[in-house]
């Protein structure tokens, strides 16, 4: 398989896993923080985020950088006609009254013209204000207005009728322009009597602490937050994500490396991919749509060697695989499949990190019936060309990532927040570790405190909150950021989250739990969607658990069940509770008895974006969960 192959030539190139050797700190024998110096990464010398377009069209013209569905088909689009459109969309928003440090609010989906967009406003000297293309009016309205954004470009009609319900009520409604009726085209028509010379006037004028973008957070624990990142955070990202990755497709797989971002880019990782891709003249495309659905016919036609996502994503097409097996009577063999690829994904990384002999013969033998029946499929899903993936967002599984490993894709883990341009940790390049988060970036510090709480220092980390002294001071501690998760780092200083600290759950009896332990164990096994669990100041843990509606409907299809069951009887259904006990089960096998889950409840519907339960960046905003189910909650303790 090409992932193991890779990690056995990687042995004899030790100096591409080792070029970034960290150092780490010991207090009282415990390891309290691991650094990464600086390097000399190849691209720093670009001054400001916005140069890249400019760089790469003048010396590499005809390279191909982004890849735009039309008519079906991938069409290439050159370095040199990727700056021609920013600079033409530039001077279009200059002409419609942008000045230097103007906002312009972006409302859209993960699309080419998003990329066009981000880099026009920035050649024109502006900054950048992403707005999720679900955004309510009531969320839109707060962004305006916080950042005085005066310009807004949105995607569709139903964007447009949104945004026009945020901004009735603003002294000064922003000038809006829709990408779908021809908006892009308004605006480079408004620039044609405009010089190029005027935006390359506007763009030379911008520093590395020029800022670039407000990010706003997602909002889990309260209002969003606009966090400041200059074009110096973003090449800091960028830079030293190319200088870690790249060299493995560059010389280790062979590979011309491209990637599909389907992420939203109103979000901060998938923001930074696609600078750090551009910057390194990686292939991209867009995909509009996370759904597993219609992600994988993209991924098929457009064949990436690697992918960014968050655990949702693996989990899905886990999920998927297994549900393909049952439909066909073999979800006994799809089972034994995945206990396979965690042994054989669990030996063979023992082996590469020299902790181990390796498979046995047994094992090898079983692994290869399996890459056969089950295996090459899950590639095949991904597109077929699929080698990396980077995950973040949340933390991925072990065994899940032992699974695709063992699928021949290898699964780097990160960590970061909007607050440090996103991933301040990362999977050194081949020197997987899995159930860890990897080790700081070059040029950043991890250091944890002695509450637990993970700090973090570095050119990544961002400047200030806009218009919010007081959150900036609280979160910005002598020069380092408090991120509010708690950790610890190993002895080779690979980072591990345990926990949200705002989310620690104290029961009666004085016992600390962090749900998130038992809360990412649970979604990982069907027909659970979502899950929160809950015991503060309870005498024990218990969880509410959602039901995924496809495996549901799955789950009714294999018992010959009809498929319009209501989700009320489902949810009370003893085979259904008897399932949900055995994931419930392989969670706690993470926790001892007192932080394990004693009871819980399968509730109706979902927590969803629409339904204010969850972020766009699919994470679970407990306090309005809390509320809406407040009597489901009750109930537990009865």
């Amino acid at each position: 398989m090409g992932v193991r192959k890779d990690l056995r030539q990687a042995r004899k190139r030790g100096d591409l896993a080792e070029r970034y050797p960290v150092e780490v700190v010991r207090e009282g024998g415990t390891v309290r923080e691991a650094r990464t110096p600086l390097g000399t990464p190849a691209g720093a010398s670009t001054a400001t985020a916005a140069d890249i377009p400019f760089t790469n069209a003048a010396e590499a013209p005809h390279a191909v950088v982004l890849r735009r569905k039309q008519g079906g088909t991938w069409q290439a689009v050159t370095s040199a006609e990727f700056a021609r459109e920013v600079t033409a969309t530039a001077k279009g928003l200059i002409a419609a009254g942008l000045e230097p440090g103007g906002r312009v609010a972006l409302m859209a989906r993960t699309s080419y013209e998003w990329a066009v967009l981000d880099f026009a406003i920035w050649a024109a000297g502006g900054l950048s204000v992403p707005l999720y293309a679900t955004s309510s009016a009531e969320q839109i309205a707060s962004i305006l207005e916080d950042s005085g954004a005066r310009h807004l470009v949105v995607e569709t009609a139903e964007h447009a009728a949104t945004a026009a319900r945020a901004t009735a009520g603003l002294p000064e409604p922003p000038r809006t322009w829709q990408i779908a009726s021809g908006g892009l085209g308004e605006l480079v028509a408004a620039g044609e009597g405009l010089p190029d010379a005027a935006v390359t006037e506007r763009r030379t004028a911008l520093t590395c602490d020029t800022v670039a973008t407000l990010c706003y957070t997602s909002g889990t624990t309260g209002r969003p937050k606009g966090c400041v990142l200059s074009h110096g955070n973003l090449l800091a990202e960028a830079v030293h994500t190319v200088d870690l990755l790249h060299p493995v497709f560059r010389e280790v797989t062979g590979q011309t490396a491209s990637t599909l971002l389907f992420l939203p880019l109103a979000h901060i990782l998938g923001r930074t991919i696609q600078v750090a891709c551009l910057l390194a003249r990686i292939e991209i495309g867009h995909c509009p749509s996370i759904k597993p659905d219609e992600l994988r016919p993209e991924l098929r036609s457009f064949r990436p060697t690697f992918v960014v996502g968050v655990p949702y994503l693996f989990e899905k097409i886990h999920d998927t695989g297994r549900a393909t097996a049952e439909r066909v009577g073999r979800g006994a063999s799809f089972d034994r499949a995945h206990r396979t690829a965690v042994r054989f994904g669990e030996a063979s990384l023992d082996r590469f990190l020299g902790t181990g002999r390796g498979p046995g013969l047994t094992l090898r033998l079983a692994w290869g019936l399996y890459e056969l029946l089950v295996y090459r499929r899950i590639r095949k899903e991904l597109g077929g060309a699929l080698r990396y993936a980077i995950s973040g967002g949340s933390p991925l599984g072990r065994e899940l990532s032992l699974f695709f490993y063992a699928a021949g894709i290898l699964v780097y883990e990160g960590y970061g927040l909007t607050e440090t341009t996103a991933a301040a940790t990362l999977t050194p390049p081949l020197r997987p570790r899995p159930g860890t988060v990897g080790r700081p970036l070059p040029g950043t510090s991890v250091r944890i405190a002695d509450d637990g709480e993970v700090l973090i220092r570095g050119g990544i980390v961002f400047g200030s909150y806009w218009n919010n002294p007081a959150a900036t001071e609280e979160a910005l501690r002598e020069g380092w950021l408090a991120t509010g998760d708690l950790g610890r780092l190993d002895d080779d200083g690979y980072l591990v989250i345990t926990g949200r600290k705002k989310d620690i759950l104290v029961t009666s009896g004085g016992k600390n739990v962090s749900p998130a332990v038992l809360e990412d164990r649970l979604r990982s096994r069907p027909p659970i969607g979502q899950c929160l669990v809950v015991g503060d100041n309870r005498h024990y843990v218990a969880a509410l658990v959602t039901l995924e509606p496809d495996a549901a409907r799955h789950w009714l299809a294999v018992r010959g069940r009809p498929d319009d069951t209501p989700m009320a009887d489902l949810c009370q259904d003893p085979e259904m509770v008897a399932d949900v006990q055995k994931a419930v089960d392989h969670a706690n096998e993470a926790v001892s008895r007192a932080e394990s889950i004693r009871v819980f409840r399968i509730v109706p519907g979902e927590f969803a974006e629409e339904n204010g339960l969850l972020t766009p960046s699919l994470k679970v905003k407990r306090h309005a969960v809390a509320r809406a189910y407040a009597d489901d909650i009750e109930a537990l303790y009865r």
